[in-house]
């Protein structure tokens, strides 16, 4: 992944930097008790200038003014969620922080409290650490809380104080853990609502943190005023929306349905990495990811989603939707599902088998170890390696799946 943080991530870095009082500075208040402890009058009117820093951002984060919230950031920030998100921190622009916040935050009301301020300066640096518990509440979502402990470091430049990192480490959650990832999808509905035209649109959405594009196709007769039933509709092994999914959503759409074929991730113009990482498991969570976004459409029946699934995208859809109740409904067409037996059918036998599992667990070390991905052809007529070995025209034929995606 380039980069966790930014507009795809603004998920990752909504928590906030919590809104607080103005509580006693543990350090300060011992040692101006202590007349054995030597601390200068600056030194403390440095840390109530960090701190109040601090507080003036989380305040205007919290109130929704956002050049002033952007004011308390250096040009670039270090912000880290990883206890959260799983995502590794990154470097990222200030504006590009509060733009995601902008946008994440449109329906949505946070109140964040602070405790236990802990503030150490050591020449033009400071850290700060302090306990957070953010409540996150909006209209048609379930509430969400977060608590933990959060790190700023600040530094002062030309007189200023300014945050140049911002590190939350999660203690506990409660209420829906889905929260970031409903609002974000409301955001991007109320935008969509607004351009979206009766033939074919380009959309995102966020499945485990990372964005998916996908091709939303609409009736023929679309009338914003109505709702519609919607399919999601999931394509076979390596597949792009452009392929299999995108042909059957395009027919959907003509008898009356929404419908939407996405890249799954790591595929397409989706993000994932490492790329073309054919994981079931990943998938069904980007099916189910689907579902919330169909659901956030103002346009869609909520009771009234299908999904079907082609070919392998079968499977990804069968387990989906014995898995979550919200799909109502399932086709699926040229089913490719797997088992041991039928495996060892495509494959030269149990051997043939046991050496593709061989070969994919020594590919999963060397990933883990150097990075480096092994990869092998998704199809061919010469390459015996390849996913799938043989004449397969539907893959092959540039009429057919051999789409320039």
């Amino acid at each position: 992944m380039k980069s966790p943080i930014g507009k795809r991530k603004s998920l990752t870095i909504c928590i906030l930097s919590v809104l607080a009082g103005l509580p006693s500075i543990g350090v300060a208040a011992e040692n101006l008790a202590n007349p054995n402890k030597s601390i200068s009058l600056t030194t403390t009117q440095q840390q109530a200038e960090i701190k109040q820093v601090i507080v003036e951002m989380v305040n205007a984060i919290d109130t929704k003014q956002w050049q002033k919230a952007q004011s308390s950031f250096a040009n670039t920030v270090f912000v880290d969620y990883s206890s959260m998100s799983g995502q590794a921190g990154s470097k990222v622009a200030a504006t590009e922080l509060i733009d995601g916040w902008r946008n994440l935050l449109s329906k949505v009301e946070t109140h964040h409290m602070l405790s236990n301020f802990q503030v150490s300066v050591t020449g033009s640096t400071a850290q700060v650490f302090s306990h957070v518990y953010a409540s996150h509440n909006a209209q048609g979502i379930e509430y969400w809380d977060i608590y933990g402990r959060y790190v700023h470091a600040l530094e002062n430049v030309n007189g200023r104080w300014q945050i140049i990192e911002m590190t939350f480490q999660t203690h506990g959650q409660k209420g829906n853990l889905n929260f970031l990832q409903e609002a974000s999808q409301m955001s991007q509905a109320k935008q969509l609502s607004s351009v979206i035209s009766p033939v074919m649109n380009t959309v995102e959405f966020l499945s485990d943190g990372e964005k998916i594009v996908g091709n939303l196709y609409l009736p023929t007769d679309y009338d914003a005023s109505r709702q519609y039933p919607a399919v999601i509709v999931s394509g076979s092994w390596t597949t792009v929306k452009e392929q299999m999914a995108g042909l059957y959503a395009n027919k959907l759409a003509e008898q009356g349905f929404i419908a939407l074929a996405f890249d799954f991730r790591s595929f397409g113009q989706s993000e994932g990495e490492p790329r073309f990482y054919e994981n079931p498991t990943q998938k069904v969570a980007d099916i189910k990811s689907a579902i919330t976004y169909l659901q956030s459409l103002p346009m869609v029946n909520n009771d009234k989603i299908g999904a079907l699934g082609i070919c392998a995208g079968a499977m990804y859809t069968l387990i989906a939707a014995s898995q979550d109740n919200r799909i109502q409904s399932v086709v699926t067409a040229a089913s490719w599902l797997h088992d041991a037996e039928a495996d060892k059918l495509f494959y030269g036998g149990e051997a043939g088998v046991f050496e593709k599992i061989t070969q994919a667990q020594q590919a999963k070390r060397q990933y883990q170890l150097t990075g480096d991905v092994a990869y092998i052809p998704s199809i061919s007529t010469t390459d015996i390696n390849a996913a799938m070995y043989g004449p397969y025209d539907y893959y092959l034929n540039p009429e057919r799946g051999a789409v320039p995606q």
